[in-house]
């Protein structure tokens, strides 16, 4: 199955350098990028973002990802290829870096543990915002992209597969 879902390369991952490497884990997996922008986050549109975080887990950790996600600039990008946001999914990692297997983004780029950031009050640096579920996937796109924002078109690999 053919699908879409949007990632988001977090502002300690920006500004870190490690944006092109991030990507390049995409695509080297196969996945082709169909929109792609860097842009500052405010607290209004970040409260948007993880809404449905405030609701499952609460007020603490709604504020500590909206101050995290506005903290510098974020690149945002649709990818597409089969089953997106499984595997996505997987080359991103536990959402706790700590927990996350080598070879993974934030497990070969990151490594603090959610009792070390509670303990010292620190958010969990994890790099990389993946969408969840298919359903959140198609939210979340609708959020941050228009639909002149996102492109069709044919990689090299897929006109030799098809």
């Amino acid at each position: 199955m053919i699908e879409r879902t949007l990632i988001l390369v977090k502002p300690d991952g920006v500004q870190r350098g490690l944006s092109g490497k991030i990507i390049s884990r995409f695509e080297d997996a196969g996945l082709k990028i169909v929109g792609m922008k860097m842009d500052w986050i405010d607290k209004k549109f970040a409260e948007k973002h993880y809404s449905d975080i405030g609701k499952r887990y609460g007020k603490r950790i709604l504020n500590n990802l909206v101050d995290y996600i506005k903290e510098g600039p974020v690149i945002a990008i649709v990818l597409e290829g089969v089953n997106a946001v499984e595997n996505v999914r997987k080359i991103t990692g536990s959402t706790y870096p700590n927990e996350a297997l080598p070879g993974t983004i934030r497990g070969d780029f990151s490594h603090i543990s959610k009792i070390y950031a509670n303990k010292k009050n620190k958010k969990v640096g994890n790099l990389i915002h993946a969408s969840a579920t298919k359903k959140e996937a198609i939210e979340e796109i609708k959020l941050w992209f228009s639909v002149s924002e996102l492109f069709n078109y044919k990689t090299v690999h897929e006109k030799h597969t098809q």
